[in-house]
């Protein structure tokens, strides 16, 4: 079929054809930046932890007499809640991991090193910690009971030892075993690293750092007290009723506050990534729907304009499938103005939200993708109004004669 005739018969009736490519331009852009966005953020959100998530639970204590001894009571309740079965293992923290609040410092390999400090999240649990986060030891060693500091957080010194997360440890010694290696938190004092964990994320899944972690071996000795507890595969909800009832039943000066699953904290960390995901999931079906539309309605317009002439076609001889080959060939005519448009238009969107928002760049592949699907839409959304055109008889080109 030639393209000539066609883009002749285009440019006589132009404006519609022009509105549907800037729609389908907009359309292109928005889709590719939207679903990069989507797909982006599902990947944030099911990325490893290296926690046990799905069997820990936080508990939350305060203190209601002035009398209260603390360090006594965190050792009642520690035993408490190991003792319960069902129970894998308790550590008290001075924060919730994966919660969006926590405790974060500056750490160096040389002191004084202006400027060149890694930032990192600070994990402070005793010597059970590592088993009731989950996360797998892989070098070195775990901390043991006599090297774990009970510390008023008022007057708080850092332990002289740690452990480190695996992206830690590569981003301060890349490329060397990071035991017995030195850093420099509050220059003079230092701390050894003596063990590596695994993948580790902390308190703020949407920090660039989010996997650079230190474990330090202080209990804080304070009227608020919150502990981690991980549990058996499946027990989760029945050791919850457990701890609840004999917590509540304790007396130690203090009462119980809060008793939650760790996933609660995680789904509110995340809550803004999953409102994006769905209103952008939303707002891309709509626009792709809209865009279907535009072009069902310009192809209608075009058949109903174009009845005489399409009867004449038929009776000079042309075919069924010569029709509809006519109206696709003239809808992807169209949609490929768009999607060139599109392209650029894609581009420039996402180099603004880049600078502006700070989102990362569009992979060069959604583009390319995006012009297959609109091609596609394009196609189908016009296939009925050329099925319409092709059902019309020889016969009409007579009866205004």
């Amino acid at each position: 079929m030639e393209i000539r005739p066609i883009l002749s018969a285009l440019l006589r009736n132009k404006t519609g054809a022009i509105l549907i490519a800037l729609q389908i331009a907009l359309t292109l852009a928005i889709i590719c930046n939207a679903v990069f966005i989507i797909h982006d953020r599902i990947v944030k959100m099911d990325r490893p932890t290296g926690i046990d998530v799905d069997n820990m639970f936080v508990v939350d204590m305060s203190a209601y007499t002035p009398d209260y001894n603390a360090t006594a009571a965190i050792k009642d309740h520690l035993d408490l809640l190991r003792g319960i079965p069902g129970v894998v293992d308790a550590s008290p923290s001075q924060a919730i991991p994966l919660s969006g609040g926590g405790w974060s410092s500056s750490f160096a390999t040389v002191p004084d090193s202006k400027g060149n400090d890694v930032d990192a999240g600070v994990f402070h649990v005793d010597e059970h910690g590592l088993n009731t986060l989950g996360t797998r030891l892989v070098e070195g060693r775990n901390f043991t009971h006599e090297e774990i500091q009970y510390q008023n957080p008022d007057t708080y010194v850092h332990p002289s030892i740690g452990i480190v997360s695996r992206a830690m440890a590569e981003k301060l010694f890349p490329g060397q075993d990071p035991i017995g290696k030195v850093l420099y938190e509050n220059n003079p004092r230092t701390i050894t690293i003596i063990g590596v964990v695994d993948t580790l994320e902390g308190y703020w899944p949407s920090w660039e750092g989010f996997e650079r972690q230190i474990i330090l071996p202080t209990v804080f000795v304070r009227p608020n007290t919150r502990y981690l507890v991980r549990t058996l595969p499946g027990q989760r909800t029945a050791v919850m009723k457990v701890a609840e009832q004999k917590l509540g039943d304790s007396h130690d000066g203090d009462f119980l506050r809060h008793i939650r699953t760790l996933n609660y904290y995680m789904d509110s960390a995340y809550e803004g990534d999953h409102a994006i995901t769905v209103m952008l999931s939303v707002m891309s079906g709509l626009i792709l729907a809209i865009t279907a539309l535009g072009i069902v309605g310009l192809a209608s317009f075009s058949v109903s304009q174009r009845t005489k002439q399409i009867g004449t076609r038929r009776a000079l001889g042309a075919r069924r499938a010569d029709i509809v080959r006519y109206f696709m060939t003239e809808n992807w005519l169209i949609t490929s103005i768009g999607v060139i448009l599109g392209s650029a238009f894609a581009v420039a969107l996402n180099y603004w939200l880049v600078v502006l928002f700070k989102v990362s760049p569009i992979s060069w592949y959604y583009i390319p993708v995006g012009v297959l699907c609109l091609w596609a839409l394009g196609l189908a959304a016009v296939l009925g109004p050329a099925l319409r055109a092709a059902a019309v008889p020889p016969a009409i080109a007579t009866r205004s004669v």
